[in-house]
């Protein structure tokens, strides 16, 4: 893969500071998920394979908000790994390690891959951007200690955090944060997510 592509999904979700994890119960559903996120102003969306139909959804989400980076989420197959990549899809994410998916994702698009301990994290970190999950287990202080081992490592936090606690995972030093049903309940989402790039969250 070329090292642009990753560098550019990095500079992509360093700007901004959330990375949705959309899950839904129909493709209907989550278009509206997608549209909601991309009015807010949300350019980096994760649609995960729990979605009926994501193949659809994926199509649709490009077809729809063109210059948006729409990756595939909870990919732990090959399969799921070839279809997303046919689809179009922009990065794929593993909750776990996941080296089959890995080998077909290399050379072609990056790859998000997850860990939960030290070791696996920061292997995925030194390979790309790693996926801290779930991230609630060790809070905000983890990914600190973490860190003092590779500062700078680029990690996202996903699983279980709340819109109003991004903030502290950013401080802790988080590339950005992944937040899932939370996101969606937030009445004044474009609100919330302007205070969070700007520095005003509470």
């Amino acid at each position: 893969m070329p090292a642009d592509m990753q560098a550019g999904l990095r500079d992509r979700l360093r700007r901004a500071k959330v990375l949705p994890v959309l899950r839904a119960g129909s493709a209907a559903e989550a278009i509206a998920q997608v549209q909601r996120c991309a009015g807010a102003g949300l350019d980096v969306i994760e649609l995960t394979t729990t979605i009926a139909g994501w193949p659809a959804v994926l199509a649709e989400a490009r077809g729809s908000f063109p210059g948006r980076l729409f990756g595939v989420g909870t990919v732990l197959t090959a399969t799921d790994a070839a279809t997303a990549l046919a689809g179009g899809a922009d990065f794929l994410v593993s909750p776990c390690p996941a080296p089959a998916v890995r080998r077909l994702a290399a050379g072609r698009l990056p790859f998000i891959e997850g860990g939960m301990t030290v070791g696996e994290v920061l292997a995925a970190s030194r390979r790309g951007i790693a996926k801290l999950f779930p991230a609630h287990v060790g809070g905000p202080q983890f990914l600190r200690s973490v860190l003092t081992l590779s500062p700078g490592a680029p990690i996202i936090p996903t699983g279980g955090i709340a819109l109003a606690d991004a903030a502290d995972w950013l401080a802790a030093g988080a590339l950005a944060v992944g937040v899932g049903r939370d996101l969606l309940a937030e009445p004044d989402l474009p609100t919330a997510i302007r205070n969070l790039i700007e520095g005003d969250a509470p």
